[in-house]
């Protein structure tokens, strides 16, 4: 030991300086090895991503400037520009020191796209210097003499360099001074900026005018006021060249901003839909009719008379009252517009009034309906939601009815798909109307067989909007006759399901209607009522009905509320007939369904978790599923609901390990990530969670084996926690409508290159579906493939309700026979619980590593992402063909 203390004896050590490598001496060697201007630029461009520090921004900059003398190619240079015009704006950088510098490579630079660029980096050197002072007189004299550059870019950038730099001092002169050429500028102040920046608003370049107008901008945006010539010819010019795009928007913000009329009275607000001039409230005639008028009664005035020729209506000009033709028609004016997007302006604004009131909304029906008709698709599929969102105000008129019926012809699917869910919400006036709206919808859905759902939805809502119109119409509907049996209807038949759907939907708040019903159609309600349960009714539901169906969800809750234990004799057959009762109750009363299936699948998790004795590997990972399901699966839980699935999910973590005996860093693990979720499980007391975080602080000092056996303990003393319905709970789910899956026709395409499968499914309750729904599809080798949609493809034709409309693009090598593969529909969920791990008390703090190496799921402060399937999967047959040779 003395030997080795003697080799390092303290008088020997040297000590080391570690310092940064220069940024401008490795830039310097790394331009000198470059070989070509190739590789010089791909230098540069690697090097304007990486930060400079301030005390290396000088000898990076002459670095830079020494390179742009050498350089021959132009794009090299301009990088280098570029990179000039950022690097002087670093804040300890004296700039002024590079002045002369960029002064000569602008006066010797033959490029102009490089001369613009120094332009550039030479107006950022001078917002550095004082106003008035004399290097800022020198930028602005180079700036006024690169004004005569060919190049429109310079002279752009020239014009903006005036308009950040000249001096907003008036300038002496007045209007005479605009058109004054600056002069010895080096010598004396600013000269008049104005005069040289206005002579440039007629040049042949409208990009050059643009920016003349935009320099002339900043300078007043800096407090100089422009002078009367200045600001008349600008007028002019935008007047001249500019007018049609300003106009546009000057229209489209116009149109936008009638929306926000709210205080307005109903005369006035009535006034912007008719174009006629009123005075007085009363309609004034033009000078043209009351000459007219005079004409067609071929007499003058005799003077016999007095005052026989003084106007008929005597008004006070004190007292009359005018509205300013400004306001007369200003929506029909909009409506009838060239621009698309003044047209779709006015239609919102008129909308907003519209759904404010009801007088005013009837009044401007006629215009909405008679927007259908216009050229663009935007602008009809706009005053499609427009009319709808006004339908409580409105009741659709024969003549109406016919505009809205004909757009059913288009070919675009999202009109088609929009004009159902209006008519979804519109009331009809006639029993003729309604007949006719029938007979439209039933030929698209001959014309165009993919919309049958989004019509039978239609019809729906129909039967139930208008039951006492469908009830004398029940005859001619259905074909039948008093005296004569007709032959029955083909139950298969698209038409005729869509018929009985809107018959089936009114006879549910008319009782009249079922005594009409023949036979046959009876027996054809019980098998709708079987296959399209969520188009057909209960006809036999009513009020009372309905709460019988809460009253028995009650009931059958109430008979397992009493187990303390799950364990005890007879539990588990108890348990298994209130989850059949409960899933039974949620298909035969769809408004109770969320609520149903929700304490049906928090039932069956109590009943896994008293059965993973016989299975508990199996058990105990599917009890993790359900809870999955239980909180991300379901919209409108109360808290109680989700700590309620939190809590099932800690007692399945908690088994699972004490089934796997794991190591003592699981087991600090799971202990931090239990008392990051103390606040989310605090809403439910009571149960395995209460008594786990009563034992914390024992479990927080114990060795792993103590832990173990303690958690054993708390599982044994587990009792089940009963919560109440959720009776505002919707499950999410979704329903592929195309591909359907029953062609026996296989899809081919050559092996290697792409198919592309058109999707349309419809997603039922589920929040922002863009970011949280996936297309799944799995091969026959099991290979799959998850495919984000994008967010257009989504749809929200009503609330709770979108559609999914895209293309799936299949690929796959080639197959020796046709063979199917599964589109399904997945929801992503992710769990956050923004709680730091770090928080937790010795001698878990610092169990952060440990945890995020642990694979428990679901819990702590990592964000797990999982999926969950929301509709069973469809099945389409494929072929992929070997290419041909």
């Amino acid at each position: 030991m003395s030997w080795h203390l003697s080799c390092f004896d303290p008088a020997t050590v040297k000590r080391l300086r570690l310092s940064k490598p220069s940024k401008s001496a490795a830039l310097h060697q790394e331009l000198s090895r470059a070989q070509g201007s190739a590789e010089a630029l791909q230098l540069l461009l690697q090097f304007a991503r990486k930060p400079v520090e301030p005390e290396s921004v000088e000898g990076v900059v002459r670095i830079l400037l020494e390179h742009f003398y050498k350089e021959s190619d132009t794009a090299v240079r301009l990088k280098v520009s570029s990179l000039l015009g950022t690097l002087v704006q670093t804040p300890a950088f004296s700039a002024d020191s590079v002045l002369d510098d960029v002064i000569m490579a602008i006066t010797s630079e033959r490029s102009h796209q490089v001369k613009a660029q120094l332009m550039e980096a030479l107006q950022a050197i001078g917002l550095q210097q004082p106003a008035g002072s004399s290097l800022r007189q020198r930028i602005l004299a180079l700036g006024c003499k690169q004004l005569s550059n060919s190049s429109h870019s310079v002279r752009s950038r020239c014009l903006q360099l005036l308009g950040n730099l000249g001096s907003v001092e008036a300038a002496a002169g007045g209007d005479a001074g605009a058109s004054r050429v600056i002069a010895g500028m080096e010598e004396g102040p600013a000269g008049d900026v104005q005069g040289v920046i206005a002579a440039y608003l007629s040049d042949q370049d409208a990009r050059v005018r643009s920016s003349a107008i935009g320099a002339l901008m900043l300078l007043h945006e800096r407090g100089l006021k422009l002078q009367q010539a200045v600001y008349s010819q600008e007028f002019k010019i935008i007047y001249l060249y500019h007018l049609p795009p300003f106009l546009s928007i000057f229209c489209f913000s116009l149109c936008a901003l009638q929306g926000s009329m709210e205080r307005v009275s109903a005369e006035f607000l009535e006034q912007t839909l008719d174009k006629k001039l009123m005075s007085d409230l009363k309609r004034k005639r033009s000078a043209h009719e009351r000459a007219k008028e005079l004409f067609s009664s071929g007499e003058f005035s005799s003077g016999r008379r007095w005052a026989d020729d003084c106007p008929r209506e005597a008004v006070d000009r004190d007292a009359a009252c005018l509205i300013s033709s400004g306001a007369c028609g200003a929506f029909v004016h909009g409506l009838e517009d060239e621009l698309y997007e003044v047209r779709m302006a006015a239609v919102d604004s008129l909308c907003q009034l519209a759904r404010a009131s009801q007088s005013f909304a009837v009044k401007s029906l006629d215009f909405l309906v008679d927007m259908f008709n216009d050229e663009i698709e935007e602008v009809r599929l706009q005053s499609i939601h427009a009319l709808r969102l006004i339908s409580q105000h409105i009741t659709l008129r024969d003549d109406q009815l016919d505009i809205v019926l004909a757009v059913l012809e288009d070919s675009s699917r999202d009109i088609r798909e929009a004009v159902h869910e209006l008519l979804c919400v519109t009331n009809v006036s006639t029993k003729s109307g309604l007949h006719l709206a029938l007979l439209e919808l039933l030929k698209n859905l001959d014309k165009y067989p993919s919309d049958r759902h989004s019509i039978w939805r239609c019809l729906q809502h129909l039967g139930q909007r208008h039951p006492n119109l469908v009830l004398p119409l029940v005859p001619v509907l259905l074909s039948t006759h008093p005296y004569f049996d007709s032959p029955e209807p083909n139950v298969d038949d698209p038409s005729y399901v869509g018929v009985l759907v809107m018959v089936f939907n009114a006879g549910q708040s008319c009782p009249t209607l079922c005594s009409l019903l023949p036979s046959h159609t009876l027996r054809h309600y019980a098998y709708l009522r079987d296959s399209l349960s969520h188009l057909v009714p209960p006809l036999s539901v009513s009020a009372s009905t309905q709460q019988d169906a809460q009253h028995c969800l009650q009931s059958s809750l109430d008979r397992v509320r009493c187990l303390r234990r799950p364990d005890t004799p007879g539990a588990c057959e108890l348990l298994r007939l209130t989850i059949r009762d409960l899933k039974s109750l949620g298909e035969l009363v769809p408004d109770l369904k969320g609520a149903a299936e929700f304490s049906a699948l928090y039932l069956g998790c109590q009943l896994l978790l008293t059965q993973c004795k016989y299975n508990m590997v199996v058990y105990s990972r599917q009890v993790l599923e359900d809870s999955s399901r239980l909180e991300f699966l379901f919209e409108g839980l109360g808290p109680k609901h989700v700590a309620g699935a939190r809590q099932l999910r800690v007692q399945a973590q908690a088994l699972r390990l004490v089934l796997q005996a794991r190591s003592g860093k699981r087991s600090v693990s799971f202990l931090c990530a239990v008392r990051c979720l103390e606040p989310q499980l605090g809403a439910l007391p009571g149960g395995f969670a209460e008594r786990l975080f009563e034992s914390m602080p024992f479990l927080s000092t114990s060795k792993p084996h103590d832990i173990i056996r303690t958690l054993s303990s708390l599982l044994r003393q587990a009792h089940f926690i009963p919560l109440e319905p959720p009776m505002e709970a919707k499950r999410a789910s979704a329903e592929i409508i195309e591909p359907t899956g029953e062609s026996d026709n296989p899809l081919k395409f050559t092996a290697g290159l792409v198919l592309g499968l058109d999707l349309d499914a419809s997603i039922h309750h589920v929040s922002e579906p863009h970011l949280r729904v996936r297309v799944q599809v799995v091969y026959p080798d099991g290979q799959s493939q998850i495919i984000h949609p994008r967010a257009a493809d989504f749809r929200n034709p009503s609330p709770g309700l979108h559609r999914l409309i895209t293309q799936v693009y299949l690929s796959h090598s080639a197959w020796t026979e046709p063979c199917e593969i599964e589109i399904s529909l997945l929801l992503t969920y992710s769990t956050d619980n923004s709680i730091s791990p770090p928080s937790c008390a010795s001698p878990a703090a610092n169990c952060t590593e440990s945890f995020e190496s642990s694979s428990l799921p679901f819990i702590g402060t990592v964000a797990t992402e999982g999926s969950l399937p929301l509709c069973a999967s469809t099945r389409v047959l494929v072929a992929p063909k070997p290419p041909r040779r």
